[in-house]
Order: structure tokens, then sequence, then C-alpha cells
């Protein structure tokens, strides 16, 4: 009874190791007999015993791969580190079982190799600002030789490019120099801005002044001009009322009746004003002995008039 219970045991446990289950990422790779039979996906398998294996059990997602840093010389031989990143993924289990040994270790060196043949046509200068070239033809590259072991690869990456110490200082200073050419460029062309703008600040101002004492002399010889404007409208309406007087006395004197008599008054008037000026010489009309007689005669006839005895 009892061997026939260890019996049960065991075949019980023999089928359960005959049963797979595979993740959805990942595949099996089945032999029988030792001959590639299959290559299972995700789900429940079942193993024919003692005829059928799993050779391996492969990730199909995409994995990366980090190499540590690789010694390199460039064109102008000078050896520097660099240290890659490669993103790959298996297209097919079978080659990536069959195809190489140890294809991660095969990536590897694949890896170095390629990178030191792109290097060695740069110079230092060009392998410093070319990332994305490097990227670019490792890829394609690993790509191409990796085809046969039945992996993709993605993307290759360029991590860290140190050059040597002596290189890196030399590169420090010639940063130095450049970042301090700038600074002295610029400061240049700040006071080149700022003599500019004060030279055209100066130059407004004296264009505004200009402006301010061209309108103060217009506004001037406006006031001017409006000033004797007035005063001529002044004396010409002076004038004319002066004007008016004299018409109107003349007008009056008619009426009266004595023109003869009130012109020679006013002639002898006249004189008088005459004599009272600032001139130096006089002229006097030869008649003058009859115009004195004339107004004698002019004023006893007011005086008579005055005199007698009103009607």
């Amino acid at each position: 009874m009892i061997p026939f219970l260890v019996f049960v045991i065991i075949i019980v446990f023999l089928l359960i190791s005959c049963v797979k289950i595979v993740s959805q990422a990942d595949t099996m790779v089945i032999e029988r007999l030792g001959s590639y039979l299959t290559t299972w996906g995700n789900g429940l398998h079942f193993l024919v015993p003692f005829i059928d294996r799993v050779r391996a059990t492969v990730s199909i997602k995409e994995q990366v791969a980090d190499f540590p840093p690789q010694p390199v010389i460039t064109k102008d031989n000078v050896t520097m580190s660099i240290d890659s990143v490669i993103y790959f993924k298996v297209m097919d289990p079978r080659l990536y079982c069959y195809g190489v040994e140890n294809p991660l270790m095969a990536i590897e060196n694949l890896t170095a190799t390629t990178l030191r043949n792109i290097i060695g046509d740069l110079d230092l200068d060009t392998t410093l600002v070319s990332r994305d070239t490097i990227n670019a033809q490792m890829r394609s590259i690993l790509d191409e030789a990796t085809d046969a072991w039945g992996i993709k690869v993605n993307r290759v990456e360029v991590k860290n490019i140190t050059p040597p110490a002596a290189i890196q200082q030399a590169m420090e200073k010639q940063m130095k120099a450049e970042r301090e050419k700038r600074e002295a460029v610029l400061l240049a062309e700040g006071q080149k801005q700022s003599d500019i703008t004060i030279a055209e600040g100066k130059k407004q101002a004296q264009i505004l002044q200009a402006e301010a004492d061209k309108q103060s002399v217009i506004l001037a010889a406006e006031a001017e001009k409006e000033r004797q404007i007035r005063e001529a409208e002044g004396e010409a309406e002076a004038i004319r009322k002066v004007q008016q007087a004299t018409a109107d006395g003349i007008t009056m004197v008619r009426d009266a009746h004595a023109d003869k008599a009130v012109l020679t008054l006013q002639s002898y008037e006249a004189l008088k004003e005459v004599s009272r000026g600032q001139a130096t010489k006089l002229i006097i009309p030869s008649d003058i002995q009859g115009i004195a007689g004339l107004a004698a005669a002019l004023t006893e006839t007011v005086e008579s008039s005055k005199d007698a005895p009103t009607k």
C-alpha cells in the first residue's frame, strides 16, 4: 500500500512539474529531445514528461544595458572614456537562445568596438559636440549586427564623455577666457549704448530748447506786434477825435458868421504856440502886422458886444 501511495505522489508531482504558466511579458523556448520544438507565449502549457524541457525563459520587454566606460582614442590622438547605454528588445526568442552564447556580453563587446571605430574618425572637438551623430551611427550598426541574434536595438545613448584631466583643465581655461571675452564685449556694448542714449538725450534736449526759444521769440514778436497795433489804433483814434473836435469847432465858427476873424485869431494863437517851442529859428509871415491889427479889432468888437445893453 505504501509503495503505491509513493508512486501516486511521484506521478502527481511529475504532472505538476509538467504544467507551465507563461506570464504576459515572457516567452518560453521548448526543446524536445534536445532539439528546438516551439516557443510558448503567455498562458497555460503542458510539457511531455521526460521528452520536452524548457530551454530558456526570455523576456520580450524592452531592456536596458548600461555598459562600463570604454577607453577610446580620437583622430587627434586624445584618449578619453565614453560611457554608453543601449535599449534593446528580443524579437525572436529562438535566435536569442541559439544565435549567440551570451547575448549581453556580445552586445557589450560589439558596442565597444563600434564606439572605437566611430570615435577614431573624429577629433576631440567634433566628438564633444556630435553626440547625436554618434548615437545614430551606433544604433544603425548595432541593429544590423544583432538581427542574427533576434535582437532589435531601439536606441543608443552616450551618457558621459570624459577627456583627460589636462584636456579638461585646458577646456576650462578656454571657457573662462571666452566668458571673460563675452563679458568685456557686453560691457563695451552697454557703455556704447549708454553713451548713445545720453547723446541722444542731450540732442533731444537741445532740440526741445531751441523749439522753446523759437516759440518764445514768436510769442514775443506777436505780443510786440499786437502792442504796436493797439498803440497805432489808439493814436489814430486820438487824431480822429482831435480832427473831429477841430471840425466841430470850425463848424461852430462858421455858424457864428465870424470866419475871417476867428481864423485870424486862430492863426495868432498858433503863432503864440510856435513861439513857445524849442526851435532856435522862427519864421514870421510878412503880413504879421495885418494879422495883429485884425486880432486887436476882433478883440475890441468882442468887448463892445459884451458892454452893449441887451434889448
